[in-house]
Parts: structure tokens; C-alpha cells; sequence
């Protein structure tokens, strides 16, 4: 149960936080620019590639790589095919996991390696098979690491992951396994934009979407403004991120987007929403978002439905989560029949309340760093509100 006194006091916020997730939030435009600056210093902006690659192909193995991948196809326009690799095996080490090139990669294509570790020997065989492929590579990792020895001694492109300055390397720290399964971890918001901004510049060199200087240091502005306003100090009434949590409090969010980059934004907030938060969500782009979730503003998640159902189970019932729509759209207001328009009245006519989510004015890269600061936000202070060991 969300304690929404808890959103007003940044003292107890502190004390709760004990990872440290709202001030990652508050780095990331600290992040973007040093990931910025070890991609220049790495010799990524100075690239001069011949031509697109054929496909993209992303591996990596912590929580980030899944939502790097998905953006970075909505962001191409379809222009080149972005592939995740993910394991599908296990090597004979204890909790070694054995990722595999698809079997018509080759000379054509682009190996992307994103990882806060470097130490995963499926990572290393990875860019084994790249080298026997001929696959060219691209490795965001730790400085130092065992990935960054065999990627750089196959001829591939390394860019030091810069951890931020209160984070513990992977040596200080080594990720506890679970069988095969690295166990839970939660990143820090800012870390997916430590990896995600080297590949950023390496799309604008490949020319899959403008991603220059100017535009890299514009998306951090963007995110040092959006933490200024979902910050801890600022009230729930003029907090965006907190107003969201608020309006979550007890229900079963529908994450509605319009556009494949809202799109993107809105299965991030998904996964967040349950690393972070342990809160399920369902994300849907529109106008599928209609029929695929149309029942649930009709059926026991309707906001209206009857908590006195002769059916229900009352030992220890918690209480009743009921859909909330959350619609997340870009720049400018859509059209009066537009999707989003139908989706507004469609959770009108079942009352079911609605969330709107726009960013300012700005390129789409501007955009989605909104959104993605606001919705990382909220998932934070949703798991601090409602007691989640954050």
C-alpha cells in the first residue's frame, strides 16, 4: 500500500532509498556527457564508417540491454534491423551463461556489447565467434576488465563504461548468480544512459539518426531539467514523477504509446515498474492498445468493478488493483481522431481514469530523455512510498 506522505518527506526518502536509485535518476545527464567524453577519447566520434552495416546485433547482460536494443530500432526507423541476443545456454562455469551469434551473421553486420561487469566469459566466447565471423565489434565495459582484453585483442572498438563516482566496480562488488540466472539487480537509472550514450554517437557516425554533439549535450540538459523537477525536494502537487505515483497508487497500469519511441519508453517503464517497483504493468502501443486491453476497463480490473463480489477471496485480501490508462505521446498534440484521441474516450466511457504524459518541445532524442527521466522517477518513488526494499 503506497504511504503518499512518504512522496512529501525527503528526509525519509533518503533514509528509505538505500541504493541510492534517486540520485542515479539525478545523475543521468551527468552520465550522458562522461559517457559522452570516453566515447570521443575512445575514438568513437571520429569514426568513418564506408557504409550502414547490414543489422545491428545487441548483446549484453544486465537489466539494460533489452530497453538499449528497443530503443535504438525505434529511434533507427527501421532503417537498419536491430537484433537482442540472448542467452540461450550455459558454459561450465558455475552460473556462465553462452550467448550465440545467429547463424547468418557475418562480415555485413554489427556486434554491440553493452555490460556494467566484463567479467562473463559468454561475453568474451561472443566476441570470439564475432572475430571467426567476421563480424565487426563494438564493447561498452569496464576499463580493465577480461571483456575488454579479448575485445580489444580481436581488433574491436572498446569504450570504457565510467562508472558514477559513489558506484562500486564489478571487483568491489561482484554480482551474486542464482543457478544460471544472474540474481536481481536493480541499476541505477543512470547507468542505462552511461551505456546507452556511446551508441548513441556510434548511430549518428553510422548515420541511422542525428545524434551529433550539440544533440548528446541537449539530452543531458534535458535530463538535469527533468531532475530538477522530480527531485525529492519538489512537492507531489508540482512533481511530475511524483504525481504519476501518486495516480498508480493501487492500480494496474496500461501503458498506452503512440509511435514506435513512445513505444519503446513505454515497455521501459514496464520492466522498471517491476525491477524497481514490483508493480506489473502492461505496455501496448495504439491502436492495438484498444483490443489488446480493451476488456480490462471491462472486466475485475475495471474501475468500477465490485469489491463486494460475492466471489472473491477475503482472507487477507489486499486491496483490489483497478486499471489506470497511461498514455505516452511525443511533441505536439495528435490529431483530433488520432489513436490517442480514441483511447481517451474509450477509458471515458468505462471510467476509467486516464495519465497523460508529454514532453516538451525539443528533437525526439529530447523527448524520449523526458520521459524516460519522469517515468524512472516515479518507479523509484512508487517502491520508496510503498515500502519496496529500494
Amino acid at each position: 500500500m503506497l504511504d503518499e506522505s512518504l512522496l512529501d518527506a525527503p528526509e525519509s526518502l533518503a533514509r528509505a532509498d538505500t541504493r541510492g536509485l534517486l540520485r542515479g535518476a539525478a545523475e543521468s545527464g551527468a552520465r550522458v556527457r562522461t559517457a559522452a567524453r570516453s566515447a570521443a577519447e575512445s575514438g568513437l566520434s571520429d569514426l568513418r564508417p564506408e557504409g550502414r552495416p547490414r543489422a545491428l546485433l545487441v548483446a549484453g547482460s544486465g537489466p539494460s540491454t533489452g530497453g538499449i536494443a528497443d530503443l535504438l530500432s525505434a529511434l533507427g526507423g527501421g532503417n537498419i534491423p536491430v537484433s537482442l541476443i540472448r542467452p540461450g545456454g550455459a558454459l561450465p562455469d558455475p552460473g556462465a551463461l553462452l550467448w550465440t551469434l545467429p547463424g547468418w551473421a557475418g562480415p555485413m553486420d554489427l556486434l554491440l556489447i553493452v555490460t556494467t561487469d566484463g567479467t562473463e566469459p559468454g561475453l568474451s566466447g561472443l566476441v570470439e565467434q564475432a572475430y571467426r565471423r567476421g563480424c565487426s565489434v563494438v564493447t561498452i565495459t569496464p576499463p580493465h576488465s577480461p571483456l575488454t582484453d579479448e575485445a580489444g585483442g580481436r581488433h574491436g572498438l572498446v569504450v570504457p563504461l565510467v562508472p558514477a563516482p559513489y558506484e562500486e566496480t564489478p571487483e568491489d562488488q561482484p554480482l551474486p548468480t542464482t543457478g544460471l540466472w544472474p540474481a536481481a539487480a536493480v541499476e541505477p537509472p543512470g547507468t542505462f544512459w552511461a551505456l546507452l550514450t556511446p551508441l548513441l554517437v556510434l548511430s549518428d557516425r553510422l548515420g541511422l539518426f542525428p545524434a551529433a554533439q550539440p544533440a548528446i549535450q541537449s539530452v543531458a540538459d534535458r535530463l538535469d531539467h527533468a531532475a530538477e523537477r522530480c527531485g525529492p525536494a519538489i512537492a507531489t502537487y508540482g512533481n511530475p514523477a511524483k504525481t504519476l505515483t501518486a495516480e498508480l497508487a493501487d492500480a494496474l497500469p496500461l501503458l498506452w504509446s503512440e509511435g514506435p519511441a513512445a513505444g519503446a519508453v513505454a515497455r521501459h517503464f514496464s520492466r522498471a515498474l517491476a525491477a524497481v517497483a514490483g508493480r506489473p504493468a502492461l505496455a501496448a502501443e495504439l491502436p492495438d492498445a484498444l483490443s489488446l486491453h480493451g476488456t480490462l476497463l471491462s472486466g475485475v480490473f475495471a474501475a468500477g468493478a465490485d469489491p463486494d463480489d460475492f466471489f472473491r477471496d477475503r482472507v487477507e485480501d489486499p486491496q483490489a488493483l483497478h486499471a489506470r490508462v497511461v498514455l505516452l505521446r511525443g511533441q505536439a498534440e495528435p490529431a483530433p481522431h488520432s489513436a490517442m484521441s480514441a483511447a481517451r474516450e474509450l477509458a471515458l466511457t468505462h471510467d476509467t481514469p486516464v495519465s497523460e504524459l508529454e514532453p516538451a518541445g525539443g528533437s525526439s532524442l529530447e523527448a524520449i530523455a523526458e520521459l524516460l527521466a519522469v517515468t524512472d522517477f516515479a518507479a523509484v518513488y512508487l517502491a520508496l512510498a510503498s515500502g519496496e526494499r529500494a
